[in-house]
């Protein structure tokens, strides 16, 4: 694969992400959920962590504010890393399969960062409301934007036997997360380095294909 086509395979999935945010961001209300089937539905989140929704001020005793930053300033240097880490393979001919995944990872991972920087100053508040794009009163700042988050697959949702100890009348859900394209473009480029491994880092092959 040649930059041309891995960069047209990263426009794809980051068109596709940034348009389904936006929708859902303007005809959503935070909270709002549209089921399409018993075990998927549309879930409007906003995820202000990383990873599960996870803070930083939740591991160190540091205010949310600083947290959110450091996170943001973070992704912004791993994007750059996973860029020219595109870049350096496809430059070196790696492997179709290595050239796909990193495209996808970097995919995913610009699109998700854009919400962190940009959506805070582009969009007003979710909360009790549809938000408006390009809102004059916005809900945050540069650097303090949430990523948007909808995709929500609760395949199995019920209730512990009773008999059980610990968890005994408690519910469980499978799949509990809830995610969006950009995290599945990720997710996806990760599972195929895991699962393909060997061909992933193996010979090279002809990048013009």
């Amino acid at each position: 694969m040649n930059i041309k086509k891995s960069l047209f395979l990263v426009l794809i999935v980051l068109l596709i992400d940034q348009i389904s945010k936006i929708y859902i961001k303007t005809h959503f209300q935070l909270g709002e959920a549209v089921e399409v089937f018993s075990w998927f539905k549309i879930l409007f989140i906003e995820n202000e962590g990383a990873a599960w929704g996870t803070k930083l001020s939740d591991i160190l005793p540091i205010s949310d504010s600083l947290g959110k930053l450091i996170l943001t300033v973070f992704r912004l240097f791993a994007i750059g890393g996973i860029g020219y880490w595109l870049f350096d393979i496809i430059r070196k001919k790696s492997t179709l399969t290595l050239t796909i995944a990193v495209s996808l990872i970097f995919a995913g991972a610009l699109g998700n960062i854009i919400d962190s920087v940009l959506y805070g100053i582009l969009f007003d508040d979710s909360y009790n409301q549809v938000a408006s794009f390009m809102a004059e009163d916005n809900y945050g700042s540069l650097f303090y934007g949430k990523v948007v988050d909808m995709l929500y697959f609760p395949i199995i949702d019920a209730t512990w036997p009773e008999w059980l100890p610990f968890v005994g009348g408690d519910n469980f859900r499978f799949f509990e997360p809830v995610f969006n394209i950009a995290d599945t473009a990720i997710s996806t480029g990760v599972g195929i380095l895991v699962f393909f491994n060997k061909k992933a880092f193996g010979q090279k092959t002809d990048q013009n294909s």
